[in-house]
């Protein structure tokens, strides 16, 4: 049956049905999935009804008799995750009871307390918050003593430092890095907050690097060119992808930075976006033709008419939602594969735009611009990668050939 309409319900849930179809069309769902939707509603009313029970007592105990006995007949809905549209509408209209959810450690609950101190006090997104804590989350579970608190009023140097010493040898450089800088603003946290008697930020040493020892390494034309010609722009996600790319390539953009971008941030009469970058920093770009062609294309005939959002990026599978970070650079790794490149990640794609503007002979003033760096510093790094001008620059070895 590919009609959802056309699915008998009866029994404590029938006056939820209609609502529930009309829910999956919204969300992007085709006919056929959202036909096996409404039939594991009309399962799970008639279960409901031979129980005795109402749709207020079905709790945890409950779905997981009904999931043992009914959703194993469903091949595309097996597991926890099956039920999950169906019961994301009913605990919205509060037919049902919403999920309990245990209580906080004392770990989870200081955890929590410093989320939002990042996102409050320190402006963080709620992406860049969230990964702050959990980078530091084993930090503050192995302060947790055998009766379950938190042991940090004598917190010391070297209990710091002996963390560090013992993480930093699993770690690559880069996660290394990262570790630190999310411990230093925790130490400081904690030191605000009355936590620690010590203020221990200070204490935390620096991961050994130099900076501009690399070279970036953006792809080529014709590497450019297959990772375009990958996406079949006859399909939906084609469309998509397309247009995800061709920001990437041309306006050096940040994958957050693209699923951040909003309808209303895309200006038709002056030719320019909005751009919301890092630290909640907003700047404007120039749109070029062929960036707004593709995402002109894209939002014509590929954006899920009845998605309710502003985000122009949106998932082709249903339930429809705005894409996330990790979703573009799914996009862009999937593209690299085809286009047989290997793993390209979007910050590669980033030095691409980079590198193009440096053959194209643009300073690197022009470049910090576009790629939106607080620091001259951080562009410098595109002067190495120029290498014809570096070989006119580069004087002979004492003693080589003429």
């Amino acid at each position: 049956m590919k009609d959802p309409a056309r699915v008998r319900v009866t029994g404590p849930l029938a006056p939820y049905a209609a609502g529930f179809v009309a829910g999956l069309a919204e969300a992007g769902y085709r006919p056929a999935s959202a036909s096996i939707q409404v039939r594991l509603l009309a399962h799970l009313s008639r279960w409901l009804e031979t129980e005795g029970l109402v749709p207020g007592e079905l709790g945890e105990a409950q779905l997981e008799r009904f999931r043992g006995l009914h959703v194993a007949r469903f091949s595309s809905l097996r597991g926890v995750q099956g039920l999950v549209p169906l019961l994301g509408f009913l605990r919205g209209l509060g037919v049902v009871p919403a999920v309990e959810r245990p209580a906080l450690t004392a770990a989870g609950e200081l955890l929590e307390r410093y989320r939002r101190y990042l996102a409050i006090e320190r402006g963080l997104t709620a992406e860049s918050a969230r990964g702050y804590v959990d980078i530091v989350r084993p930090f503050v579970e192995s302060r947790v003593d055998a009766s379950g608190r938190l042991e940090l009023r004598e917190l010391s140097a070297a209990d710091v430092l002996g963390f560090l010493l013992a993480e930093s040898g699993r770690r690559s450089r880069k996660s290394a890095k990262l570790l630190v800088t999310s411990l230093r603003s925790l130490l400081r946290f904690l030191h605000v907050e009355g936590l620690t008697t010590r203020a221990l930020a200070g204490s935390v040493p620096s991961v050994a690097g130099w900076r501009l020892t690399g070279l970036p390494r953006g792809l080529d034309g014709e590497q450019v060119r297959l990772l375009l010609d990958s996406c079949d722009r006859a399909a939906v996600a084609g469309r998509r992808d397309f247009a995800i790319l061709v920001m990437l390539v041309r306006l050096g953009m940040r994958r957050a930075e693209v699923a951040r971008l909003e309808l209303d941030d895309v200006d038709w009469r002056s030719g320019e976006i909005v751009v919301r970058g890092k630290g909640n920093r907003v700047e404007r770009l120039p749109l070029p033709a062929d960036v707004g062609e593709a995402i002109a294309e894209y939002l014509r005939n590929g954006r899920p008419a009845g998605f309710a959002g502003r985000a122009v990026f949106v998932r082709v599978k249903a339930p429809c939602r705005a894409l996330t970070p990790g979703g573009v650079t799914q996009v862009v790794v999937s593209a690299g594969k085809r286009a047989g490149l290997g793993e390209v990640t979007a910050h590669r794609l980033r030095h691409t735009a980079a590198t193009e503007l440096l053959r194209a002979g643009a300073p690197l003033a022009e470049i910090g611009e576009l790629l939106r760096h607080r620091s001259v510093l951080t562009t410098a790094i595109y002067a190495k990668a120029d290498r014809q001008r570096l070989r006119e620059l580069a004087r002979p070895w004492p003693g080589g050939a003429a």
